[in-house]
């Protein structure tokens, strides 16, 4: 099942995507599946980012190989962050760098939509919590990284966490290839099940320190293979069963 939010005159809500129709749900799906029985036609709607969190939790080198690239040890735990959600923009949006001289790299991520309240759960309940996936770009200011020590200006700024363009809720998260495309050249091949820290275990230590809500989004390390974006761009992160996020660099 995926699930979308859009925008259809002047008014946000969720929906199905079913082929190149959208069945309109009455609330929220966090709430429940329940249809309207209204179907709107796709090209009749816009697509908004499919979550508006209360918090974006990021984790850093959870994939070998990036760990690899990056000269840096495997982490023995997950290594997270936070992010701003303000930085969230949906599929279709423009990613605004904020100078041009800096390097400012792309990180595609598959994405954990939490689905109800969660704390202190354990990593085979996991699944019982989550909503569904989504593809993420973790947009990140290497200079400001560098500089800073730490990454919440480099990864914050606006529009720099593009995600949708909806939610799958069948999925196994744990192995599902992603990759990503800039201008049309393959720039990121993987599979998540190169992730140091599987699905279950990234959820059980977020959730360890901190409550969770429906809406929440994890974003969960990128693979190998990232790369500085410039303006004119067009990237493109696919991952199988979701679909593809697509947004120009400005």
């Amino acid at each position: 099942m995926k699930i979308v939010r859009f925008s259809h005159q002047g008014s946000a809500s969720y929906g199905l995507l079913e082929g190149d129709a959208v069945a309109v749900l009455s609330k929220p799906p966090f709430d429940g599946i329940d249809r309207t029985g209204q179907v709107l036609p796709l090209e009749a709607v816009r697509l908004l980012a499919p979550v508006t969190p209360s918090k974006l939790v990021c984790v850093g080198l959870n994939y070998t190989l990036h760990a690899e690239e990056s000269g840096v040890p495997v982490p023995e735990e997950p290594m997270l962050f936070m992010c701003a959600p303000s930085a969230i923009i949906a599929d279709g949006e423009e990613i605004r760098l904020d100078n041009a001289s800096d390097r400012i790299d792309f990180e595609a991520e598959i994405g954990i939509v939490v689905g109800t309240t969660a704390r202190n759960v354990a990593a085979g309940d996991a699944a019982k919590h989550i909503l569904g996936y989504t593809c993420a770009n973790d947009v990140s200011n290497r200079v400001l990284q560098k500089k800073d020590g730490q990454f919440t200006r480099a990864k914050s700024f606006d529009t720099y966490k593009p995600v949708g363009p909806c939610i799958e809720t069948d999925l196994d998260p744990d192995n599902v290839d992603i990759k990503l495309w800039q201008n049309g050249e393959l720039r990121q091949s993987s599979n998540t099940n190169d992730m140091i820290f599987p699905i279950g275990r990234i959820f059980e230590f977020v959730a360890g320190i901190m409550t969770l809500f429906p809406g929440d989004l994890i974003i969960t390390g990128t693979p190998s293979g990232v790369g500085p974006m410039a303006s004119g761009d067009e990237i493109v992160v696919e991952i199988d069963k979701i679909g593809r996020l697509r947004n120009t660099v400005a």
